[in-house]
């Protein structure tokens, strides 16, 4: 499996974008399934450049993670991104889950402070770490990782002193040794240029990765962005008010604005797009089609 740092370097030396997908651990078996028998080999067709695969907050979807990263490296032989937390963790734990994404032949993590298990304030667990750059630089000592973290356009929701702070907090991780940046997902791209001119004039030149989501139902997509801080625009939220319960009219009108958000950013020259498939295929291969790139 390739280091995801040298899979940004070899597309921009060709001048394509990097297309990544996120997966997160199905509950079921029946789930298990779907994803690996039905939803990721209708992506593949797709080729993507790698994979990533979403940690439970709290920690707890570890052992499930690991297996599913497993099982897309030896079943379906695309490079996997697996997410790793501070949350329920002590240093020596996390030196051990290092080691064991290494025994199955993953080279490559997305090192996040994570969310408590019952939601509330981040609470740093005794011997562990307190923010995610302390992660970062343990894993960068570790050796033979190539390390990614999170950015946040619109600046995380816990982070009560603005955007900016944010953003030099994000430029620490990136100074321990993270390789790239994949983004929270947002719908107003001049979040994102804004987000990406201000790190490049702090000195930033890791690739930042968009992180695009194709809205499926108009109720879900207001819960995903009141729990990760993401804003909906007046004009895509009277849209989305007008489509209401219509889960088909909201897949369609999902595909159309993730396409027209995409066709933005890849003019505007970013180094690869990131999509939360929310384990289903048919939206994200629509887009992909729409934009020539499967």
């Amino acid at each position: 499996m390739h280091l995801i740092r040298d899979i940004y370097a070899a597309k921009k030396n060709e001048r394509k974008p990097v297309i990544s997908l996120e997966f997160f651990p199905p509950r079921t078996d029946d789930g298990d399934k779907a994803l690996l028998e039905k939803h990721l080999p209708a992506l593949m067709k797709t080729g993507p450049d790698f994979c990533s695969v979403t940690y439970g907050a709290g920690g707890s979807t570890r052992d499930k993670t690991l297996m599913i990263v497993d099982r897309i490296q030896r079943e379906h032989h695309l490079t996997a991104l697996a997410h790793l937390t501070c949350v329920n963790h002590t240093q020596e734990q996390v030196g051990e889950l290092l080691q064991k994404i290494k025994n199955i032949g993953c080279k490559n993590i997305l090192a996040l402070r994570g969310d408590p298990p019952t939601g509330g304030e981040f609470t740093p667990t005794p011997g562990g770490f307190e923010f995610s750059s302390q992660l970062v630089k343990f894993i960068r000592e570790q050796n033979g990782f190539s390390i990614g973290c999170a950015g946040f356009p619109e600046g995380h929701i816990a982070c009560k002193e603005g955007k900016l702070v944010d953003w030099r907090r994000l430029k620490d991780k990136i100074n321990e040794g993270a390789d790239f940046v994949i983004t929270q997902m947002f719908f107003d791209n001049t979040d994102y240029f804004e987000f990406r001119d201000h790190l490049n004039k702090l000195g930033v030149n890791v690739p930042l990765v968009p992180g695009m989501i194709s809205i499926v139902s108009a109720t879900q997509i207001k819960k995903f962005t009141q729990l990760c801080g993401a804003k909906i625009p007046p004009a895509l939220g009277a849209k989305l008010d007008a489509i209401g319960a219509d889960d088909a009219a909201a897949a369609e009108f999902g595909i159309e604005y993730c396409t027209r958000q995409c066709e933005e950013l890849l003019k505007a020259g970013v180094p690869g797009l990131h999509f939360y498939t929310l384990n289903k295929a048919a939206s994200t291969v629509r887009v992909l089609q729409n934009l020539k790139l499967a």
